[in-house]
């Protein structure tokens, strides 16, 4: 299968949504599994792994109901109050749907940076690791040291690193040195994987491929292919470019690369991680 590993779906009347405002004009809009279908069928992709927009376990709710009626979406990643019983909780009871892989905390937006290693959310990682479930991490470069601590801590927990950690493209390559050393010390670890996503919107308006290539090869050489996975950020995507344009722009990336790693990054190695029913 062809996946797009990381996408959004929201519905602004829920009201979930804090950070979404009508400043964001290109996104301030319902975005739905039939606004994607046709982006998803002009692209070849077979289905997605939706992830949550909002810090409320409503949302993630809502998210698994457009699951049970939507055969796009093969894995949703949601939220969970990490520090409360109560939500561990919630984690069991979302478990019991086949079609919920993991969690993912808004770590970007939470201080201090090294948040993710407070005792109070043991009890959350062991309950992810009994489960079965993964762990995507939202994290910008000042998180990971703290990230790396955390992937050492629990060697059994499936961790993704979101838009390969939102790296300051846009102001040149004066932080790459720090961050790309900070990648690779992280992808040694072998229960850490990445996402190509999100990268477009970290780059300077009008950004081309010269702009993202060397993140996406940095990430290839640290990670390889199979612990690499595409995905769109859609419709996060909009306020920069569009779907079908950043398909091509990775698709000119992976120019003459085997097939089999081709195959890796653009559904394999996320059907491995969200362990997705290949239907």
């Amino acid at each position: 299968m062809k996946i797009d590993a990381h996408q959004h779906f929201w519905r602004l009347s829920n009201g979930f949504y804090d950070w979404l405002t009508p400043e964001l004009a290109a996104i301030y809009s319902d975005f739905e599994p039939s606004h994607l279908e046709p982006l998803l069928a002009s692209a070849g992709i077979n289905g997605t792994v939706v992830v949550q927009a909002a810090a409320d376990p409503r949302e993630t709710e809502f998210l698994l109901s457009l699951a049970e009626r939507h055969a796009l979406i093969k894995g949703v990643v949601g939220w969970i109050d990490m520090e409360t019983k109560s939500g561990i909780a919630t984690l069991r009871d979302f478990a019991r749907d086949p079609i919920f892989k993991g969690i993912r905390p808004m770590i970007q937006d939470i201080e201090p940076a090294d948040w993710m290693l407070r005792p109070q959310l043991d009890a959350a990682y062991r309950a992810l690791i009994e489960l079965g479930l993964s762990f995507d991490a939202l994290v910008k470069p000042p998180h990971l040291d703290a990230l790396h601590i955390l992937a050492t801590r629990y060697p059994q927990l499936p961790i993704v690193i979101d838009h390969g950690a939102k790296p300051q493209i846009r102001d040149g390559l004066g932080s790459f040195d720090r961050w790309a050393q900070q990648i690779a010390r992280l992808a040694v670890l072998p229960n850490v994987h990445c996402k190509l996503s999100g990268l477009l919107t970290e780059a300077r308006p009008g950004a081309t491929l010269a702009d993202l290539s060397p993140y996406l090869d940095h990430l290839h050489s640290a990670f390889g292919a199979s612990r690499l996975m595409w995905g769109s950020d859609w419709p996060v995507l909009l306020l920069e470019s569009t779907y079908g344009d950043w398909n091509a722009m990775f698709g000119a990336w992976l120019g003459s690369k085997p097939a089999s790693e081709c195959a890796d990054m653009l559904g394999g190695t996320a059907t491995r991680f969200y362990r997705l029913e290949q239907a």
